[in-house]
């Protein structure tokens, strides 16, 4: 096989991090040149040896010291010898876009409500040490591109963005809903969380942003419905209901939900909007709801005609709380008023 007498490498583009130069008979004499932003790396024997820095360098003995300790190079001519020749991008590369491939599971820490959210967003990634990159990362492998990178880190990320999100909002008290809003310190919190792992590989994080959180239609829509039942659960809570609106919301509504005998709207409607309703066999859900909601904790026992049986307020109380349709201030609010009339 012919000796090599110029060694370089030209990418093809600033996706490619990593390429190992196909040849491995080289001779003392040869040339090699590094372009700006890359660096070369010999291999032998499995050991990361010699780094040559950007510029055009005549193989030598003298600039050869941990490969001429390896095998004795002789001085002068053009002795052969076989190394591995590994070029190094180090360009940051700042426009890579990652997104998370399917939905991460969080609870929402104000409402309480399980959702599933994605995220995208655009990083940046420079090789920090070759020698590091080349002997942990790229192994056997050939080369080493930004797609592959990506491939590899972004359970990572996914991990960290997950973590970061759930404790900021936790913390905070904040709805994971409002995400949008921080998306700048989600980005600063997550690249700080994720940088060690990739230091670790000889990469530094240049840059990460976050520029899109969102939720799947689905769960946007189930959770209308529930906040939206939860709303009138409140207003109810703090109105006067009159007959006449008893009268209207339950030939409206109660009834229709009645006919669910599982569901949250059914389970919702038939405990009774969280104003203590209990429910009797034998008499229409219709006429049961009407004396229920027209009989309120805040009603004396004399202005109603016969004091409500607390206990079935206490039961269908718990039930909303049990249910996640009242949150536990409300729970211990309403329960006060109840135990009060007593």
């Amino acid at each position: 096989m012919a000796l090599i007498n110029v060694i370089k490498y030209d990418a093809r583009s600033d996706e490619s991090l990593v390429w190992k130069y196909p040849h491995e008979d080289i001779r003392i004499g040869t040339q090699l040149i590094v372009n700006q932003s890359q660096e070369a790396l010999f291999f032998k024997g499995g050991q990361a040896l010699d780094i040559f820095e950007p510029g055009t360098h005549t193989l030598t003995t003298g600039n050869l010291p941990f490969l001429n300790k390896l095998i004795n190079l002789p001085f002068g001519g053009d002795t052969p010898f076989s190394a591995e020749v590994w070029f190094i991008n180090r360009h940051a590369k700042r426009d890579l876009r990652w997104g998370t491939q399917t939905a991460i599971p969080l609870i929402d820490p104000v409402y309480n409500f399980p959702v599933h959210v994605r995220a995208f967003g655009q990083w940046g990634i420079r090789v920090e040490d070759s020698r590091s990159l080349v002997t942990q990362l790229v192994g056997t492998l050939k080369d080493l591109s930004t797609d592959k990178v990506d491939a590899y880190f972004m359970g990572e990320i996914v991990q960290r963005l997950s973590d970061t999100i759930s404790k900021n909002f936790v913390e905070k008290g904040i709805s994971i809903f409002e995400a949008n809003a921080q998306l700048n310190e989600l980005s600063i919190a997550t690249a700080d969380a994720i940088r060690a792992e990739f230091k670790r590989f000889g990469l530094e994080i240049v840059n990460f942003n976050i520029e899109r959180i969102s939720m799947p239609e689905e769960d946007m829509r189930k959770f209308q419905e529930i906040l939206g039942k939860k709303m009138e659960i409140e207003q109810l809570s703090k109105s006067q209901v009159g007959p006449g609106y008893t009268s209207a919301r339950t030939f409206d509504v109660l009834d229709k939900a009645a006919s669910t005998e599982s569901g949250t709207a059914g389970a919702l409607l038939a405990g009774g909007l969280g104003v203590g309703i209990g429910l009797s066999a034998g008499l229409p859900l219709g006429q049961q709801l009407s004396q229920a909601l027209s009989n309120q904790p805040n009603q004396s026992p004399a202005s109603s005609g016969a004091p409500a049986d607390p206990v079935a307020k206490l039961l269908v109380l718990k039930k909303l709380l049990d249910e996640d349709l009242i949150m536990q201030t409300e729970y211990d609010a309403k329960k006060k008023q109840i135990l009060d009339l007593l």
